[in-house]
């Protein structure tokens, strides 16, 4: 048997769009642009650090914690009002039918983001009842690249890391998966993902990978 664990942006639907634009909407408020191009720069990274991105890109230097801790709320709010229209047609191609296989089969599959509503997004998706376990920024201390998240999800569904493939987006979530001694699927542009283990251009090709063959 073997672990299946996915990252959420990017993987299973696109909500790093929302997360672009309720930062960006935040920096203009804070007299700063963050640019399109900076995306990269977010994927896969937690809340405060990527304030931390975003503030640095804006100019703003000398805020206390409690500043910090609100305007990461804030951002969240603005965030999660844009998520709600997250429906089952916002899964990405070809991942409903490979985690309905999979299920199938009897792999284990877990949910490792570093976003905090990983399990509401899970359910908008309709996809919550085919995950064993969902390890999210409600459930760590450290964000990826820490692999924190990929050995707690690993922990939880009883497998060896060694047997655990990861599905990642995110250069951040690749390092993390390469810490935690793991497989890792990168899906999206190869210069950013060139330490998977296997890269491919879009989702739905990763129902063409012999999953046994790459362990």
């Amino acid at each position: 048997m073997y672990g299946l664990i996915f990252d959420m942006d990017g993987v299973l639907t696109e909500t790093s769009k929302f997360h672009l634009k309720a930062w960006q909407k935040l920096a203009k408020e804070l007299g700063g642009v963050f640019p399109d191009a900076m995306e990269e720069k977010i994927k896969g990274v937690s809340r405060m650090d990527s304030l931390e991105i975003v503030l640095k890109a804006s100019g703003v230097e000398g805020l206390n914690p409690e500043d910090k801790n609100a305007l990461a709320e804030k951002k969240n709010r603005e965030y999660l009002k844009m998520v709600q229209s997250v429906s089952e047609d916002d899964v990405l191609p070809g991942m409903k039918v490979f985690l309905e296989r999979e299920k199938k089969k009897g792999s284990k599959i877990a949910l490792g983001s570093s976003s905090k509503s990983g399990a509401m997004i899970l359910k908008k998706l309709g996809l919550v009842n085919l995950f064993d376990v969902i390890v999210d920024g409600n459930s760590v201390t450290s964000a990826k690249p820490n692999p924190e998240v990929f050995l707690k999800a690993a922990s939880l569904m009883k497998i060896s890391p060694d047997k655990c493939i990861v599905i990642e987006d995110a250069a951040a979530g690749i390092e993390a998966a390469k810490a935690a001694g793991m497989k890792c699927i990168g899906i999206g542009d190869t210069i950013e993902l060139e330490s998977a283990d296997i890269i491919i251009s879009k989702s739905n090709e990763i129902n063409e990978i012999d999953l046994i063959k790459l362990l």
